[in-house]
C-alpha cells in the first residue's frame, strides 16, 4: 500500500492460496439494477457458474462459494413469503415471486445442488444471509440482521450445508458477535489496499484503475483473529469487471499478470495470496470464461510444482487454529502467527 512501511513476515511452511467466489447472481444486484439491466450487462450469468464449477473440478482445486441463502430456495412467494417477515418491506417488495424455472436468476437449488456434490470438495459459506441485505444498512438493526441470517442458514441448512464461512453483503463490516454466536469460524475481510479505503466512491475507483492499469503486485495478506475463534481472511485481489470498454484500458493479459504477482510472492515469501471473483463478471466479456481458466491454469501449476497449497478459507482457519493453539497466542498475547504480519502493514 502507498506510503506506509514494508510488511515483515513471520512465513508459513509453504505459500498458499485461497479462492473465494460470491454466488449471487441477481440477490447482489437487485437494490441496483432491474433484471433486464442485469441480464444484459452479465448475459449468460447462468452458465458461467456452471463453467466455473467445472474448471474448477477439472483443475482439482476447491474454493470457497459464498452463496446468498435465496439461491438455495426451491422458490418463493415474493414479498408475501412468511421466510422474509422481520426483513424490512421496502427490501423484501422487490423480490420475486418464483422458482427456478421462472426466476432462473434468483433461485437455483439444482446448482446449490451441484457444489454439494461436487467431484472436487468446494467449500459452501454464507454471503450475508437470505437476500444479500446491506449489514449498514440503517434499517439493519440486530433482529433484523439475527433474521437474514437465520433465513440464509436454514436455506442451506434444508440442503445439509452448515456453513462455517461467510462474507458481508458488498465488504460493509458490522455486528461480527453475531458470526461468533452462530459458530462461523472466519469470513473475509476487505483487502488491504489503499484503494479500500474510499469504498465504493470516484476515488476508490480510480485507485483501482491505476493499481491496474499498472499492473501492481497485490497484497499478502495476514488472517487475524476478530474475535476468540472467528478469524478474518482479508482479500488479496477481485477480478474487477471486464467489460468491452474496460478491458480497452485494461486488458485481460494484465488482470492475468497480477494473479501470477500474488501467487510469485505468496510462493517466495511463504505467505497468503487470497483471490477473489464474482462469477457473473464472467459474463461481461465472451472470453471471460478462457481468462478464468488462464488463471486456475496458473494457480494449479503452482501447485503441482509445490510452490503453494491451496485451501478453502475454512481450511486456513483451522490451520490458524491448530497454530494458535500450539503457540499458546490466545493465553499469552504472543507474537504474530506464521503468516501474520509483525511489522508494519500494508
Amino acid at each position: 500500500m502507498r506510503g506506509k512501511k514494508q510488511n515483515e513476515w513471520q512465513p508459513l511452511e509453504q505459500g498458499t492460496i485461497v479462492l473465494s467466489l460470491d454466488a449471487e447472481l441477481l440477490w447482489g444486484h437487485f437494490d441496483i439494477y432491474s433484471e433486464k439491466r442485469f441480464r444484459s450487462r452479465y448475459p449468460n450469468a447462468v452458465a458461467a457458474y456452471e463453467h466455473v464449477l467445472r474448471s474448477l473440478c477439472s483443475a482439482g482445486l476447491s474454493a470457497t462459494w459464498l452463496v446468498v441463502g435465496g439461491l438455495a430456495l426451491e422458490g418463493s412467494q415474493g414479498p408475501a413469503d412468511s421466510r422474509l417477515s422481520g426483513l424490512p418491506p421496502e427490501w423484501t417488495r422487490l423480490i420475486p415471486r418464483g422458482n427456478e424455472l421462472t426466476a432462473p436468476l434468483w433461485y437455483r437449488r439444482s446448482f446449490i445442488r451441484q457444489l454439494a456434490s461436487a467431484s472436487v470438495r468446494q467449500d459452501i459459506g454464507l454471503n450475508g444471509g437470505l437476500t444479500h441485505l446491506m449489514w449498514t444498512d440503517p434499517r439493519s438493526t440486530q433482529s433484523v440482521l439475527c433474521a437474514e441470517m437465520d433465513g440464509g442458514l436454514t436455506a442451506l441448512r434444508d440442503l445439509g450445508i452448515q456453513p462455517s464461512v461467510f462474507s458481508f453483503p458488498r465488504d460493509r463490516e458490522q455486528h461480527h458477535a453475531l458470526l461468533a454466536e452462530r459458530g462461523f469460524r472466519c469470513y473475509r475481510g476487505t483487502a488491504p489496499v489503499f484503494s479500500q479505503e474510499f469504498g465504493r466512491t470516484l476515488p476508490g475507483a480510480m485507485f483501482r484503475l491505476f493499481d491496474e492499469i499498472g499492473s501492481s503486485a497485490p497484497p499478502l495478506v495476514c488472517p487475524r483473529q476478530k474475535l476468540p475463534g472467528l478469524w478474518s481472511i482479508p482479500a488479496s485481489l477481485f477480478l474487477y469487471p471486464i467489460g468491452d470498454r474496460r478491458s480497452l484500458i485494461v486488458p485481460h493479459e494484465t488482470r492475468i499478470a497480477r494473479v501470477q504477482k500474488g501467487i510469485d510472492a505468496a510462493a517466495r515469501h511463504r505467505g497468503i495470496f487470497h483471490f477473489c471473483l464474482h462469477p457473473v463478471d464472467l459474463a461481461q466479456s465472451p472470453q471471460g470464461c478462457r481468462l478464468f481458466d488462464s488463471i486456475l491454469e496458473r494457480v494449479a501449476s503452482a501447485r503441482d510444482r509445490g510452490d503453494v497449497t491451496v485451501l478453502t478459507m475454512a481450511g486456513l482457519a483451522g490451520q490458524m487454529d491448530a497454530l494458535a493453539e500450539t503457540a499458546d497466542v490466545r493465553a499469552k498475547g504472543a507474537s504474530p502467527l506464521p503468516g501474520q504480519v509483525i511489522a508494519g502493514q500494508y
